[in-house]
């Protein structure tokens, strides 16, 4: 009450000696935001980021990765988004910055995790995921609010303006985004192209504009930062592969990523010119081009597309095939032509395969493999490393410089790319004058805190492990199955059936024995025998103890025992699956 008192006697006293004003209200120091990546950060792929202030959350992006050449028999790498269960009310929104899968091939699978919170897409980003959206009927539908360049909405305590930069994909947009604390700059996936194909080139006035307003935090796209001077322009792409379409006499098989619409539409210009009707296979590819076609993406004339069945219509000169399967995936259309799957198309002599993407890193035997049945069956091949005819999406070297150079920011965060990506962008920041205290070099999982005056990684990590899809089930494989796998791959299963009298607890008869990939039977009698004896022997004792018999215990005395014995006799470790049948 005492202090109730002082504070009404102080409220009076100033009001009169300021003529009646209150006394000002003592400022809030702003409180710091927290950013959080769930991926992308450290790899190529598996993009998500969350924006945290006063416990309200953004999240950009939610993108997949392919798996590791480790991983057999995983679809794909999503997401962990254990940090947000429990916390599905505090996310404000999901905003999209384009339609590669990378970015955007999660939701699927995490969807429902997050409780369906509200989303923002460009027109193609979002036809791209509610076409995909679509192949899974059980899960509930998405409602994604349209935005384009210049567009700006509100979330909470984040203020976003979207602006569009050049990448391999129309309808990327990068983020202006006004926190409490101070404005962040967000490139995307971008590259500086000063003569787009089927997109305007980058608004460099703009850029200029955000940097006027001053940028406290710049995350840039650092997937080129190893890669010295400017990226390739799509017009230098479109110049060389006409040199192909003037030279090439019989059919043209041109393989690239479904998600590069403008390569796409190069192609089908070029056909067009040089009057080849056009042949589109692959699921991904044919969808991506109706979407495309249907929001005015890519352009064809009439009766220009054909159905592969209808190849024998038109002599060689007047075909062009396009289709998945640059990067030598097994079950994409130019693997299965390679492999004489396809029902109408084979590969003969005076085709020309072009190869429009660079190779994936990991992929390199894949299609060194892929390239070397391609010219077995007398077919030309075309790459990347022989002429230029796939230009990246990312900025290499020198525009990532013109970009922190425009922006001018206080602190630098380098994202999406490999650790080292990572670092070679962040040394790029200190060369050209940002404060090396300044400049935070992360990973998916740290919390990286952002004041005013000050950036740090907080020592608390949030879960990031890799999270699986292998068929229907998502994040149900983990390392104990990858194991297991790779065992089997390597040195195969070695199953054990014993048939038990329930009585005696003894072995009936002799035990059967399967094993696959591991030796060949009828050439391993006698281990086979040596076998048996071994598991009968351990069966006996362990029913001759006069106690109850523990079976568990059993397989585990059956699994260990004959695993050491089998390695001191072939060297390998076979996965043993010891079955125990009581009758």
């Amino acid at each position: 009450m005492a202090e109730f008192r002082r504070r009404v006697a102080f409220r009076m006293l100033w009001a009169k000696t300021r003529g009646g004003a209150s006394p000002p209200a003592r400022t809030m120091k702003p409180k710091n935001l927290r950013i959080i990546p769930l991926g992308g950060l450290g790899e190529v792929g598996r993009n998500m980021m969350l924006l945290e202030y006063e416990k309200k959350i953004l999240i950009i992006d939610v993108g997949f990765r392919l798996p590791e050449e480790g991983m057999p028999g995983i679809d794909y790498i999503v997401p962990n988004v254990n940090y947000l269960k429990g916390r599905e009310k505090d996310i404000l929104g999901i905003v999209f910055t384009h339609g590669h899968y990378d970015h955007i091939g999660a939701i699927p699978y995490l969807i429902e995790k997050l409780k369906n919170p509200k989303m923002f897409a460009s027109p193609l980003t979002r036809g791209i995921i509610l076409k995909r959206q679509g192949d899974f009927p059980n899960l509930p539908k998405l409602e994604i609010n349209k935005v384009k360049g210049g567009s700006k909405i509100q979330l909470g305590p984040f203020k976003i303006e979207f602006f569009r930069i050049n990448h391999n994909i129309p309808d990327n947009l990068g983020l202006f985004i006004e926190t409490p604390i101070g404005n962040i700059l967000h490139t995307s996936d971008f590259k500086f192209d000063p003569t787009p194909i089927n997109d305007l080139p980058t608004n460099f006035q703009k850029l200029r504009n955000f940097s006027k307003r001053k940028v406290l935090l710049l995350m840039s796209d650092s997937t080129g930062a190893e890669e010295i001077g400017h990226s390739l322009s799509e017009k230098e792409i479109l110049q060389n592969l006409e040199e192909i379409f003037k030279d090439v006499r019989g059919r043209i098989i041109a393989a690239t990523f479904s998600s590069l619409i403008n390569r796409i539409q190069q192609i089908i210009s070029l056909s067009e010119k040089y009057g080849r009707r056009v042949i589109i296979e692959g699921y991904s590819m044919r969808t991506n081009v109706k979407i495309s076609k249907t929001l005015g993406y890519i352009k064809l004339k009439k009766g220009r597309i054909i159905k592969a069945k209808e190849i024998g219509n038109y002599p060689d000169s007047r075909i062009t095939i396009l289709c998945t399967g640059a990067q030598g995936e097994g079950s994409a259309i130019l693997m299965r032509i390679a492999n004489r799957e396809h029902p109408f198309i084979r590969f003969k002599r005076g085709d020309a395969v072009i190869l429009s993407s660079s190779v994936v890193p990991g992929n390199e035997r894949t299609v060194q493999i892929l390239k070397d049945d391609i010219l077995r069956q007398k077919a030309k091949v075309f790459h990347y490393k022989m002429m230029d005819i796939h230009a990246g999406g990312h900025a290499q070297k020198e525009e990532l410089k013109e970009m922190i150079k425009i922006m001018k920011p206080e602190f630098f965060l380098p994202i999406h790319g490999q650790y080292s990506m990572l670092v070679s962008h962040g040394n790029l920041a200190k060369k050209l004058g940002v404060l090396e205290k300044n400049v935070v070099v992360a990973e998916n999982g740290q919390v990286i805190n952002l004041g005013q005056k000050k950036i740090f990684i907080e020592k608390r990590k949030v879960p990031s492990s890799y999270v699986m899809v292998d068929g229907l089930g998502i994040g149900d494989v983990g390392e104990v199955v990858l194991r297991d796998r790779h065992m089997l791959a390597r040195d195969g299963m070695f199953v054990i059936v014993a048939v038990i009298d329930r009585k005696t607890g003894k072995v009936k008869g002799s035990p059967d024995i399967i094993s696959r990939g591991f030796v060949y039977l009828r050439e391993s009698k006698e281990l086979l025998k040596d076998t048996r004896k071994k598991v009968i022997n351990i069966v006996n004792r362990a029913a001759g103890s006069g106690r109850a018999v523990n079976w568990t215990y059993v397989k585990d005395e059956i699994r260990n025992k004959i695993g050491q014995f089998l390695y001191t006799k072939t060297q390998r470790r076979p996965i043993i699956l010891p079955v125990l049948i009581e009758v």
